[in-house]
């Protein structure tokens, strides 16, 4: 390919991506109303409640609504929306922008660094589920946009973390069992807290599921640590799954190494040598206490004084 030809491609590469991307609007105020959902005295109420939010706070929040955003996810349409806006006082990084794109089902709530730590992703994802979308499901975008803007504001100016319950008159379930999960860290301390826990219990896992006898005391000792603990990590949902995953899945791969040779070498040893190696660790078996004033311990068990045999004894078969 010579290097025209080569420009050529390039060049309508470039132009069907432009094609594909869905138009940012002109900023023509702090409810732009492109896919015409929204009835004028809402469209008005909302810009005279979103003004005296900034007059009074100096935040930014605009409610934008478009047809549709193509084959362009609606987070990346969203990013590019607030960019090319400029959203938010500069330094402070305080805008907000509830994009709405009703014929393809979608909606966010973009939020500017500065306001974050206020509101949250939690929060954010909270009011888009029991504000917003109820409304929106039985067409009344009025209500929904008015809803989710409300809920904003509250949140900004200092009102608690949205409830998480359904709106009046909806269908929709509060939450997952009616349990409220904790505000999850970043996910940066995520993985590294996921790596420490996920490490530690599921080593003690591992070991329950190789090692004969004790295995099923550490089957039982760990269900509270898997029910717990995952929770800072993935939230009450994925805690949950965890959980009947580890309750499931312990007994069936102890099961499956029931009856391998490998198994049955470590039961052996256990039994006659009251240890064995699994994995690089030495595991020891527990017994009464007893023996002589000479006698050592070794991993809590009972361990001989250092007699030998000359061979004596007797043997039998059946």
């Amino acid at each position: 390919m010579n290097a025209r030809a080569f420009v050529a491609v390039i060049a309508l590469a470039a132009s069907s991506l432009a094609v594909a991307l869905a138009d940012v609007p002109y900023l023509s105020g702090r409810v732009v109303d492109h896919a015409e959902i929204l009835s004028a005295p809402v469209r008005e109420k909302l810009a005279e409640r979103l003004k005296a939010h900034e007059q009074q706070t100096t935040n930014q929040i605009v409610v934008l609504t478009v047809p549709t955003i193509g084959d362009e996810s609606i987070e990346q349409y969203a990013s590019r929306v607030f960019a090319d806006w400029k959203l938010g006082q500069k330094g402070k990084d305080n805008g907000v922008l509830v994009v709405v794109a009703p014929k393809d089902r979608k909606m966010r709530i973009e939020v500017g660094y500065g306001l974050e730590g206020t509101l949250t992703d939690a929060a954010s994802s909270r009011i888009i589920r029991n504000d917003m979308t109820p409304r929106f499901k039985s067409g009344d975008y009025d209500g929904g946009i008015d809803a989710g803007v409300g809920a904003i504001i509250a949140r900004l100016e200092g009102g608690a973390e949205p409830a998480d319950k359904a709106a009046p008159g909806s269908n929709v379930a509060s939450g997952f069992m009616n349990i409220e999960g904790p505000e999850l860290p970043p996910w940066p301390l995520r993985i590294l807290l996921g790596a420490f826990i996920f490490g530690i219990i599921g080593l003690f896992t591992a070991i329950g599921i190789m090692t004969p006898g004790v295995g099923w005391f550490l089957y039982f000792f760990l269900i509270p640590f898997w029910a717990m603990f995952p929770i800072i990590i993935v939230g009450v949902k994925g805690a949950l799954v965890l959980l009947v995953i580890y309750l499931i899945g312990f007994p069936v791969a102890k099961l499956m190494l029931v009856n391998t040779a490998w198994y049955a070498k470590a039961k052996k040893e256990l039994k006659t040598k009251g240890s064995t190696s699994i994995g690089g660790f030495v595991m020891s078996s527990s017994s009464s206490s007893g023996g002589s004033s000479g006698s050592s311990s070794s991993s809590g068990g009972f361990s001989g004084g250092g007699g030998s045999s000359g061979g004596g004894g007797s043997s039998g078969s059946w």
